[in-house]
């Protein structure tokens, strides 16, 4: 199927996150930037009838809900990290316990399921989460789009060079949320 044919999904990965891990002041930094331009990527795909998937780690909390999660978060230090994206009803929320948003959940068949060619990565581990997500979705034959600005990074060098790796290795679209195309062109 012709790229421009495919459907495309909104991936927002660990934006429920209560930053309580070393370097954590580091990654809050970045995703102050980020977070805006996420809200803007989230309203453009609600507005366009885009799925929206939301893939967190659940941190160990193996019977929290997502609600819970979100509750858990929105009560902390950093709830205005995560109030302009608190998914709605209409999201996925998908749980996973390590880097890959793939690494055993159910995300594949997923995307498989509504014939979803295309992902849009946004969120965070910009060197970490959504490199690996992106490795993961390039070998799975998925076209990966990232939102440069729209990503949060702990270490400005290592997501420079991550980014760098998601275009050259995986053929990843790299461009600015404003820039991003959510659905066919």
């Amino acid at each position: 199927m012709p790229a421009s044919l495919k459907k495309t999904a909104l991936l927002i990965v660990d934006v429920i996150n209560p930053y309580d891990f070393e370097d954590a002041e580091r990654l809050v930094a970045s995703a102050r930037d980020a977070v805006p331009h996420i809200g803007e990527l989230l309203g453009r795909a609600r507005d366009e009838g885009v799925r929206v998937i939301y893939v967190n780690d659940n941190y160990g909390v193996w019977n929290a809900s997502a609600d819970e999660l979100i509750q858990d978060v929105l009560r902390g230090d950093y709830a205005d990290l995560l109030e302009p994206l608190v998914p709605d009803d209409d999201a996925a929320f998908v749980v996973k316990a390590r880097h890959s948003v793939f690494y055993e959940t159910p995300l594949e068949y997923l995307l498989r399921q509504e014939e979803i060619g295309r992902i849009v990565l946004t969120g965070q581990v910009t060197e970490q989460c959504i490199l690996y997500s992106a490795l993961d979705a390039y070998i799975r034959h998925l076209d990966v789009a990232v939102a440069t600005d729209a990503v949060a990074h702990i270490y400005d060098d290592l997501a420079q060079a991550a980014l760098k790796m998601m275009q050259r290795n995986m053929g990843a679209e790299l461009s600015l949320a404003t820039q991003c195309a959510l659905g066919p062109e």
